[in-house]
């Protein structure tokens, strides 16, 4: 029996900050990091995994579900997962990861398992363990450690922002229902074929009754229309713009070096908040 420590990494920002943490706050753990892959992941994500390895110094280990994306949509009768079905959390996120760490368990070691939950976010939950060998430690919580905070522990490391974050706010897969519209603007703009792919998800569930779209009652078809691109457009940018002069002033940090948060711009009037498990 021993002691095991394992870490998730999902190619955000939060949980690649924890693992530059952990390796220099307490280098005599042995901690394996690893990522559920659904497959449907953005490229700047697999890009971002190699160059955090490069930096811990080992490898991440990658979860691959024993069933892909697409079959599970086969199993729930097309209907896409949405806030109120996150099947695709469950299938493709917690199940391979309790089924990997199992492994241990059974063998009758404990398992202390790393979350990047920060300590300026009460409102969120993370995994809660029912198996008295599976312990979850939230580093960031009990040190007092904020946004501001991971930007710079990511800022200094020199590994910085997943690129990503230039044209969205989270990471996770390429269709993710909790991207904002403007986000799903962009990912026709940056990487139109994962747009078309998620169109063409859409609309075989729409085909088969799924009472879902990608996003709260409209279609991408509808979104990728010319003059509904101009109107997203338009509002983020005036989101952004009153957003931006709120912003506290700071003379020795330019004010485009650090980016503002798509969820911060919009709050709670899209996006009905994120899923820890894929976006931290």
């Amino acid at each position: 029996m021993a002691d095991k420590h394992v870490l998730g990494i999902s190619g955000g920002k939060d949980s690649a900050a924890l693992a530059i943490y952990m390796r220099q706050n307490f280098p005599e753990l042995d901690i394996e990091y690893f990522f559920t892959d659904t497959g449907k992941e953005l490229p700047e994500v697999y890009e971002y995994l190699v160059q955090l390895e490069g930096f811990l110094g080992k490898p991440i280990h990658r979860i691959n579900a024993d069933r892909d994306f697409d079959f599970w949509l086969r199993e729930y009768k097309y209907f896409l997962p949405a806030p109120q079905t996150r099947w695709c959390t469950r299938q493709l996120k917690l199940a391979p990861f309790k089924r990997w760490v199992n492994q241990w368990i059974k063998s009758g070691d404990t398992v202390y398992s790393y979350v990047a939950i920060r300590a300026d976010e009460d409102y969120r939950e993370g995994f809660n363990s029912k198996d008295e060998k599976l312990l979850v430690k939230y580093p960031f919580r009990e040190n007092d450690i904020h946004k501001d905070d991971v930007w710079d522990i990511l800022t200094a490391s020199g590994i910085g922002w997943p690129k990503y974050y230039k044209w969205r706010s989270r990471s996770g897969c390429s269709f993710c229902f909790f991207q904002q519209k403007i986000e799903w603007v962009r990912l026709k703009e940056v990487h139109p074929e994962l747009f078309e792919e998620a169109k063409m998800y859409e609309k075989n569930a729409i085909e088969n009754d799924s009472p879902f779209t990608w996003t709260d009652k409209e279609s991408l078809e509808e979104i990728e229309r010319p003059e509904r691109i101009k109107k997203i457009k338009d509002d983020f940018e005036k989101r952004m713009k009153n957003k931006s002069n709120k912003r506290p002033q700071n003379p020795l940090l330019p004010i485009n070096l650090k980016p503002i948060d798509i969820d911060d711009v919009y709050g709670d009037d899209e996006g009905n908040g994120a899923c820890h498990i894929c976006h931290k």
